[in-house]
C-alpha cells in the first residue's frame, strides 16, 4: 500500500491510497478518514460504496462526512468503483453506465470483463483485509452505506453478510437492477444472459430469496430524474414489507440525485450507524 496524501481535517486524518490488487489485477486507489482518537484504541468502520462514474474522490472531496465520523469517532472507507488502467475493458462506445466507472460491485463471469471486474471480492474481502491490517479498524463493528449503484452495492453486500454489518443505509439505491435499464446492461454485460444469476445483485431478489436484516434505511430525493426509472424505492419497500424487515424509506421533497442531496443527509446517516455501531 503506497500513502497518496494524508490532510488534517477535523483534527483527524484524510487520506488516499493506493495498492495493487491480486484480485482485479490492477491498482486500486481508496480513501480514509481516521479520526482522533487514542493512542492503541480501535474504532468502527463505515463502508461508502460510490456511484455511475464517481471514484474515490467524490465523496471525499463532497460528501461532508467528516464532522460527523469525527464526533462520533467512526472510520469512513470509500473505495473506487471499478478497476482502472491500461487494458481494462470498458464500453464499447463509452457510455458511462457500463464499464471503468461502473462496476456494479459484481464479480463478472463474461469475457473479456471476468479478468479485471471483481468489484464484489474486492469489497468483501480484499480491501477489508488490507483495512485491517493498516488502519485502526475494530472490524467487529463495521457497517455500509452507498449511492446510486453504489446504494445497489451496499444494499447487496449488507444482506449477503449480515453477519459483518451491523446497519445498512443507502442514498437514491438502484433497488432492483433485474428491473431497470442501467441494471439490465450491466447485468447482461458481466454476468451474461440468464437472469437467475443476477439475483444475488438484486437487493430486492436477495430478500425474496431469504436474505434478512432487522433494519435499513433509505433517503431518496423526489426531484430525482432517475426515480421512476432506475431507482424504484417502491420495489424495495414492498419487499421489506413482505419479509419483516423494517425499512425507513424518507421522501425528500426537492432534492436530486447530486451531492448537494447526498451531502444534506449524510451526517444523520453516519449519527444512525455510530449508534449501531456502538
Amino acid at each position: 500500500m503506497e500513502t497518496q496524501s494524508i490532510t488534517r481535517s477535523h483534527d483527524g486524518a484524510q487520506g488516499v491510497y493506493t495498492h495493487t490488487s491480486s484480485v482485479t489485477g490492477t491498482e486500486m486507489a481508496f480513501s480514509v478518514f481516521v479520526p482522533q482518537h487514542a493512542e492503541g484504541a480501535k474504532l468502527p468502520v463505515l463502508w461508502y460504496l460510490s456511484g455511475l462514474t464517481c471514484t474515490h474522490a467524490n465523496v471525499t472531496e463532497k460528501g461532508e462526512f467528516r464532522r460527523a465520523c469525527a464526533e462520533n469517532g467512526v472510520i469512513f472507507i470509500a473505495p473506487d468503483t471499478s478497476p482502472r488502467g491500461e487494458g481494462v475493458p470498458d464500453d464499447s462506445e463509452g457510455a458511462y453506465d457500463f464499464g471503468l466507472g461502473a462496476g456494479f460491485y459484481v464479480d463478472a463471469t463474461r469475457p473479456p470483463f471476468a479478468q479485471h471486474y471483481k468489484m464484489r471480492s474486492y469489497v468483501e474481502q480484499e480491501l477489508p483485509t488490507l483495512i485491517a491490517e493498516h488502519f485502526p479498524a475494530d472490524m467487529t463493528r463495521q457497517s455500509i452505506t452507498g449511492h446510486s449503484m453504489g446504494g445497489h452495492g451496499a444494499l447487496t453486500i449488507g444482506l449477503r453478510n449480515p453477519g459483518r454489518f451491523r446497519s445498512i443505509s443507502a442514498f437514491a439505491p438502484i433497488a432492483s437492477p433485474l428491473n431497470c435499464p442501467w441494471g439490465e446492461k450491466a447485468l447482461t454485460g458481466y454476468l451474461g444472459e440468464d437472469r437467475a444469476a443476477w439475483r444475488e445483485y438484486d437487493a430486492c431478489a436477495l430478500i425474496e430469496d431469504g436474505a434478512h436484516v432487522p433494519e435499513i434505511l433509505v433517503d431518496q430525493g423526489e426531484a430525482d430524474s432517475f426515480l421512476e426509472t432506475q431507482l424504484m424505492p417502491e420495489r424495495l419497500s414492498k419487499a421489506c414489507s413482505k419479509a419483516g424487515i423494517d425499512l425507513t424509506l424518507r421522501l425528500q421533497p426537492g432534492y436530486d440525485h447530486s451531492y448537494y442531496f447526498i451531502s444534506t443527509f449524510m451526517a444523520e446517516h453516519v449519527e444512525w450507524h455510530a449508534a449501531r455501531l456502538k
